[in-house]
């Protein structure tokens, strides 16, 4: 198999003439009739026993062209793409424009490859940085998770229910004096105040007291999804059975000594406005690089063929169905659950996989035009570092990651460093 010529046919789109000589042709037919012949009978041979030529003379002399050239296809294709320098973006598509005996056979390759990339104005972008101020209230609010942490219930017994508190009910709801479905249970934990329920409901137990029975009328909103009962007024009847406050503890060096690893309320505070500030410190870095980013890709020149964006989808689907497959779901009960379709899935992530497409043809011209190399030393200890990481043998792991592409993964990364070492930051 050779390549023939190489055509341009439009941007990104090339045509690879490929010719297979008469004797490769004659050789994959004699291997493709040796593989078929134990499923053919012929009368007055028995079965896998039947001569070749007679076999094309009772089912033309083609009977083993497609088979055949299946069996050059494949890897000598692949051999004859490397040999033209292109890189592809996609499987290429072949037709057979020519299959003789005498002549071999002509193929036409129809390949995608990777867009011509121009990019400028990567060194010195000035970028604004804004770290937010961590305050007092910000603490105190850390503060406050750690008492809700801590918290008791109590049972109240002394007062009527309150906003606030947490109730025990049975209740059972009627329209028209006749119980309606799903409007009826016992033993049902209320947080009055929480919405949970339809307005006025939680409003109506409050100020009454444990042991009390008693009746609430309410209205259905006329949204409500149960048609039968949108707009409806009804009484739901009330067993208060308990009630039951949250007391939260009060912040003292005796709390913070049980619940924390200080030994007083200043060190516990002044180690949560530690963690804030670098907590805060590394959003704005973030958001430092996402503007760096977005500049570079602005400053990006190239027509980038669309399966492109359409292949980086498919990788981020595919990386959902596994992140759920531990937990039991399949993607097409993820969709259900989160009431998607699969378009709307794509969709979603189409305007971030054209973004990362972008950001990657970017980066990879920036390494080239910066001349970044990567030693063996350092794609060895990166594969070291993914070995230790997924606790696989270094072996194992390359033979999912070729050397190749983790060197330019690395290349990428100094890439990175290059342009956010020479930003100017404000």
């Amino acid at each position: 198999m050779s390549l023939k010529s190489t055509n341009k046919v439009e941007t990104n789109k090339v045509e690879l003439e490929i010719e297979i000589s008469p004797e490769a042709f004659e050789e994959a037919i004699e291997k493709a009739y040796q593989k078929a012949k134990k499923n053919i009978q012929i009368r007055g041979f028995r079965k896998g026993k039947a001569p070749r030529k007679l076999i094309e003379k009772e089912y033309g002399e083609n009977v083993f062209f497609e088979d055949a050239v299946n069996l050059l296809y494949g890897p000598e294709v692949d051999s004859v793409i490397a040999e033209s320098g292109l890189e592809l973006v996609a499987r290429p598509e072949a037709e057979v424009t020519s299959i003789d005996k005498a002549k071999g056979v002509e193929i036409k390759v129809t390949c995608i490859t990777k867009p011509e990339v121009e990019i400028d104005g990567y060194k010195g972008i000035e970028v604004e940085k804004s770290v937010k101020d961590v305050t007092d209230e910000d603490v105190a609010r850390e503060a406050d998770k750690l008492r809700e942490k801590n918290m008791r219930i109590v049972t109240v017994d002394d007062r009527a229910a309150e906003m606030g508190d947490d109730v025990l009910i049975d209740f059972e709801g009627f329209k028209d004096d006749v119980a309606f479905e799903g409007g009826k249970a016992e033993d049902f934990t209320l947080s009055l105040g929480s919405g949970q329920f339809i307005p006025g409901f939680e409003e109506a137990v409050a100020g009454h007291n444990a042991g009390e029975q008693f009746d609430i009328n309410v209205t259905f909103p006329e949204d409500y999804q149960a048609k039968e009962l949108a707009g409806a007024p009804v009484v739901f009847k009330i067993n208060l059975k308990s009630i039951s406050k949250k007391e939260l503890p009060e912040i003292d060096d005796e709390m913070i000594k049980d619940s924390t690893e200080f030994d007083t309320v200043d060190e516990y505070k002044a180690d949560v406005k530690k963690k804030l500030e670098e907590a805060a410190e590394k959003e704005a870095d973030a958001i430092v690089e996402e503007k760096l980013f977005d500049t570079v890709i602005a400053n990006l020149k190239a027509e980038i063929p669309q399966v492109m964006f359409d292949n980086r989808v498919n990788e981020m689907v595919s990386e959902l169905e596994q992140r759920l497959a531990p937990q039991g779901i399949s993607l097409d009960l993820y969709l259900q659950y989160s009431g998607q379709t699969m378009e709307a899935l794509r969709k979603m992530y189409g305007e971030q996989a054209e973004k990362q497409v972008k950001l990657r043809l970017a980066l990879e011209k920036v390494a080239q035009l910066e001349n970044i190399e990567v030693s063996e030393d350092e794609s060895n200890a990166e594969f070291d570092k993914l070995a230790e990481q997924y606790k696989m043998p270094v072996e194992q792991i390359k033979v999912y990651i070729r050397a190749e592409d983790l060197k330019k993964d690395i290349a990428v990364g100094k890439a990175v460093d290059l342009i956010k070492d020479s930003a100017v930051i404000k």
